[in-house]
């Protein structure tokens, strides 16, 4: 009968509701409604009379593309209606009882992203950057979240809860930078940096598998443990012979000719570190290797159903402490970004909190690595807008712009993921019989 419905729901999806018996959740329509509503104001009708000017080329592109020119306050008001609409669509599926699919949160971000560079940019007193240069700087401020969010899915899709990723990738920069010192050697460095990491790991697998014992609070003593263990070393050793123990030399980067001229594509995919293409090469295996191969549907099983995958023959414990293991040999891949990469020496909490972020980035992938993988690079892009906007003069307050990378993490996290579903038995420790 009409009327009998929750009051304020559309009666179709009354009806759904009352056939389903589960509530219908309106988080993801109203976020992308009021961000709707806040683009339209800020970066339309109050965007800047400029234009905003992105270059797509630089000088060693292998050949050259016109700069990209959009007016500053007609470009927010298009970008802005397209998104409102976009939350309208979520609003009527939802009136439908049907859930808002991925594609539409993916493109509501893409465009409130493109909204707010074009607001920031052309109220600048310089108006005017480097598309090719921000993209670029975005996926190599990405590495390490890239390697860290992966190591996060390899453990929580075998129920495992990885809260030290952020000393994992301490302790790979760390070890990268002393070893290499030492030898003089990167590639020596980068394998100590992957040894490093899965010893970390080693160390919560142990306590939170073998022990039973929480497995947040493993991950957060560890963070702690390796944060200090690092800082004193720094004090007592490398800061006492700097030369010996903490000129590590870099890893070149590598240039595959003409690709690597490709204007925006060519520094993104052809022109990286070895860790930098290690990065993509780990995003193909672990996401074939966790849903292609009969590994990865035991790691799923363990991760979803531990006591099913151990009716039928699958090692739980074990398949957990080598999946946790393995995670940990490549966020501390992702630690030998720091020291080989990015500068040439160690410091005090180099990592700067981006395992935490890396925690978010699989959270807002869905525990996928493609979708953790574009999570990261969304933040790496946060990360990198923040310091090229304070060169060109943006009116916008600095404080806000350096906090930037953890709106992005808040909003991706509490706003637009929706109703993602961590594994089953995440966090819940198994003990046979």
């Amino acid at each position: 009968m009409p009327g009998r419905g929750t009051p304020g729901t559309a009666p179709e999806a009354q009806e759904a509701q009352a056939t389903s018996g589960k509530p219908v959740r309106w988080k993801t329509p109203v976020v992308l409604s009021a961000l709707g509503l806040v683009a339209f104001i800020f970066f339309g009708l109050m965007g800047s009379a400029q234009t905003a000017r992105f270059g797509i080329s630089t000088g060693g592109d292998f050949f050259q593309l016109p700069a990209l020119e959009v007016p500053a306050m007609a470009g927010g008001i298009v970008l802005s209606v397209l998104m409102l609409g976009l939350a309208a669509y979520a609003v009527y599926l939802k009136t439908k009882a049907r859930p808002t699919p991925a594609w539409l949160t993916i493109t509501f971000t893409a465009l409130f992203v493109a909204a707010f560079l074009i607001w920031v940019v052309g109220g600048a007193r310089t108006p005017s950057i480097s598309l090719a240069g921000l993209i670029a700087g975005s996926v190599t401020l990405a590495v390490p979240l890239v390697f860290g969010s992966l190591s996060g899915v390899l453990c929580e899709r075998v129920g495992v809860v990885n809260i030290a990723i952020e000393g994992q990738l301490l302790g790979g920069a760390f070890t990268a930078a002393i070893v290499a010192s030492i030898t003089q050697n990167p590639f020596v460095g980068l394998l100590a940096a992957t040894v490093a990491g899965a010893a970390v790991s080693m160390v919560l697998a142990l306590f939170s598998i073998r022990y039973l014992v929480n497995q947040i609070i493993v991950g957060v003593v560890l963070n702690v443990l390796i944060s200090g263990v690092t800082g004193f070393l720094f004090s007592t050793v490398m800061q006492a012979d700097k030369a010996k123990f903490n000129s590590p030399p870099g890893l070149d980067i590598i240039q595959i000719p003409i690709l690597s001229g490709i204007p925006i594509l060519g520094p993104i995919l052809f022109k990286q570190s070895l860790v930098g293409y290690l990065m993509y090469v780990a995003v193909i295996v672990v996401w074939v290797g966790l849903f292609k191969t009969k590994w990865g549907l035991r790691v799923r099983a363990v991760g979803e159903h531990p006591q099913a995958a151990d009716t039928m023959g699958i090692n739980v414990n074990a398949t957990r402490f080598w999946n946790v293991t393995l995670g940990g040999a490549i966020a501390g891949i992702g630690g030998s970004f720091f020291t080989l990469v990015a500068i040439d020496s160690f410091t005090k909490e180099i990592s700067g909190g981006r395992g935490f972020i890396a925690l978010a980035a699989l959270i807002f992938g869905r525990w996928n690595p493609i979708g953790a993988f574009f999570a990261a690079l969304l933040f790496g892009f946060a990360d990198n807008l923040q310091s090229i906007v304070t060169i060109i003069g943006t009116p916008v307050p600095s404080q806000f712009m350096a906090m930037l990378p953890y709106l992005v993490t808040v909003f991706a996290v509490a706003g637009l993921v929706g109703r993602s579903r961590p594994p089953a038995a995440s966090g819940i420790p198994y003990v046979k019989g």
